[in-house]
């Protein structure tokens, strides 16, 4: 059976930089506290004229160049995103337009933080189908439009970004870059995290996530490394959704993967939803930090609750 691989990864942020201490002057807060309490230093915000098709276009295009493709090899796009603010046309069908890709399969996936895991699994399975052979995944999230920045318990915490891969479909006889999906939800527990209603602001039980991410994810995980045939010590990095820097360490303490790289990108960029694992993951590979060909370990989870992940081979 035909697999994937990722061939190339892009990525987006918006110029603006906005620090803890900018933050401190919106709501009562200090940025002891927040390194402390989430671990972000800063984030990226994006400009009131740039939208999310604008950030995953850019991220897009980019891991484009690196694949050493061009628009018209592309025959499937898939964006995760929760945060498209018009339901028609999608974001998967404007990143198509602005790219100029002829008449590829075009939808978005709304899982929130597991948004890339899901898309990407779905991409894979549609290449090993037969019915794709050169795909664009993408998660991209303008956050900032969904949050109530006079809410200290939220503000502080999401940011804007975008993610993307070229994935590919394997020749005869090569082994899949991309492992089995392991994915499901928690629909009992989907208000503890949520952006609801016309005028949408995300919420969150803060206290319900951590205690949910930190005790239920770990042997998750590892069944993405069971099902790829790769055992945890042989993982080369884990990259997670980046929700907060405890929950990070706390998954990463109970996974056994002593030499594995953790991405923390939540540092630098915040908590960035869908677009979280991809943004994190392309800046590993961009650094050098991961060797081609080695199994990297993605987890996203969040709002629904949902969870997807998956073992990938670094490009």
């Amino acid at each position: 059976m035909t697999g994937s691989r990722i061939l190339a990864l892009g990525h987006y942020q918006p110029s603006r930089v906005v620090t803890n201490d900018d933050i401190a002057e919106l709501v009562e807060t200090n940025d002891e506290w927040i390194r402390d309490r989430v671990g972000i230093v800063s984030r990226r915000i994006a400009e009131a004229g740039e939208s999310v098709a604008d950030m995953a276009a850019a991220a897009a295009d980019k891991a484009l160049a690196n694949a050493g493709l061009t628009p018209a090899d592309i025959d499937l796009v898939v964006v995760a995103t929760c945060t498209a603010i018009d339901r028609s046309p999608n974001i998967a069908c404007r990143v198509a337009a602005k790219l100029g890709i002829p008449g590829p399969a075009a939808f978005d996936v709304n899982t929130a933080c597991s948004g890339f895991a899901y898309a990407l699994g779905t991409a894979d399975h549609a290449i090993r189908a037969g019915a794709s052979r050169n795909a664009l995944v993408i998660g991209a999230e303008k956050l900032s439009d969904m949050v109530d920045w006079t809410d200290r318990t939220t503000c502080i915490i999401f940011a804007d970004g975008a993610g993307a891969a070229v994935l590919t479909a394997t020749a005869d006889g090569e082994p899949a870059g991309v492992g089995p999906v392991v994915w499901g939800s928690v629909p009992e527990k989907s208000d503890a995290v949520r952006i609801e209603g016309w005028r949408p602001y995300v919420r969150q039980e803060g206290q319900s996530v951590f205690r949910w991410a930190t005790t239920t994810l770990a042997p998750l995980a590892l069944q993405a490394c069971e099902r790829a045939g790769v055992a945890p010590e042989e993982i080369a990095a884990f990259v997670p959704h980046q929700a907060n820097t405890r929950i990070i360490d706390g998954i990463a303490r109970r996974l056994g993967m002593p030499d594995a790289i953790i991405a923390k990108d939540i540092v630098e960029s915040g908590n960035t939803s869908a677009a979280s694992v991809p943004l994190a993951l392309s800046k590993l590979v961009e650094r050098r930090e991961v060797p081609s060909g080695a199994p990297v370990l993605l987890f996203g989870f969040g709002g629904g609750l949902t969870y997807a992940g998956q073992v990938v081979r670094c490009p």
